[in-house]
């Protein structure tokens, strides 16, 4: 697809980005490219906040229900589905609106990722039980002494790590410097904020309400369906803190109150990735009014790009 303009709509976790893709439908023929990376596991509707039935009947979505939670999917993955769906929108005459909050997800889209070396299947199972069975300080202690570049980011990012350096014999930050791809579409952002005590409320609301609408029983149906605790898909905000519950490790009335705290600090994480690493036109709008108003503000200044970059 190289080089085509796709809007982009990015923000921290809970700042509506949904609700603002779901308005824009009323301005364009649009489909929208989900690029959440807890939105591709099946079976956890609710602890990844994922459009509902109806939602996706009003606007078609590509990049959910990917992949059981047990397996692993990478931004590389992520970079070739997403270059497959965006050609297939267009080639329907409607335009792809990327939605979504991993900025890495958004880089491989954008900048492009390393080119995967081939890893040996049989080899690479077999690592994956033995990575399946350290705690996570160990894993980040192995990823630390395998790649002197590993910053951190969790389980999955540190299995990762330890899984391309023993496959490859070289590290990822290796493969990452030499073996890149070139980047598949032309950006124009759309970056929705608002004020911190905002964004807060927002966060506590939507943690009470997952847990009054079924999200332990929802983790507690993915685990008894054969996914481990310590699966790639149960590693997430929200899902993490109903696992901790269901194997003794915290309290059920305790659960809302540490999804908050653990989503106020992963959006402030996304708040300083957005701030620094984009690059190109950005449109950044105060998300604290309605969804149809910001949707009319954003067609607008698409139609605006548009003609200034025809004339």
């Amino acid at each position: 697809m190289g080089g085509v303009r796709v809007p982009i709509l990015v923000g921290p976790t809970a700042v509506g980005k949904t609700a603002v893709a779901l308005a824009l439908g009323d301005h364009w023929p649009l489909e929208v490219v989900s690029a959440d990376s807890r939105q591709i596991y099946r079976g956890l509707d609710i602890g990844t906040a994922k459009p509902t039935r109806r939602e996706q009947r009003r606007v078609a979505h590509h990049g959910l229900d990917l992949i059981d939670p047990g397996e692993r999917y990478s931004a590389g993955r992520f970079a070739q589905d997403a270059d497959r769906w965006i050609g297939d929108i267009a080639a329907r005459g409607r335009t792809a609106v990327v939605v979504g909050g991993t900025g890495l997800y958004i880089k491989a889209l954008v900048d492009g990722l390393f080119l995967e070396p081939p890893l040996d299947p049989d080899r690479r199972r077999a690592l994956e039980v033995w990575i399946g069975d350290l705690g996570t300080n160990a894993m980040v202690r192995w990823a630390s002494r395998l790649d002197p570049r590993f910053s951190g980011g969790g389980r999955q990012r540190a299995a990762r790590t330890i899984e391309v350096a023993l496959l490859s014999g070289r590290p990822l930050s290796y493969w990452q410097d030499h073996a890149r791809a070139s980047g598949i579409v032309e950006p124009w952002y759309v970056v929705l904020t608002v004020p911190r005590p905002v964004l807060h409320r927002r966060i506590a609301v939507r943690a009470e309400e997952m847990v009054r609408r079924g999200l332990i029983e929802e983790v507690a149906a993915v685990l008894a369906h054969g996914a481990g605790p310590g699966s790639p898909g149960l590693d997430g905000v929200g899902i993490r803190e109903a696992v901790e519950y269901l194997t003794g490790r915290r309290t059920r009335e305790s659960v809302a109150v540490a999804i908050a705290t653990s989503t106020r600090q992963y959006a402030k994480r996304q708040e300083t990735w957005f701030r620094h690493q984009l690059r190109g036109p950005t449109l950044t709008i105060d998300a604290s009014r309605p969804p149809e108003e910001l949707a009319r503000e954003i067609a607008r200044a698409w139609e605006h790009a548009h003609e200034r970059s025809r004339s």
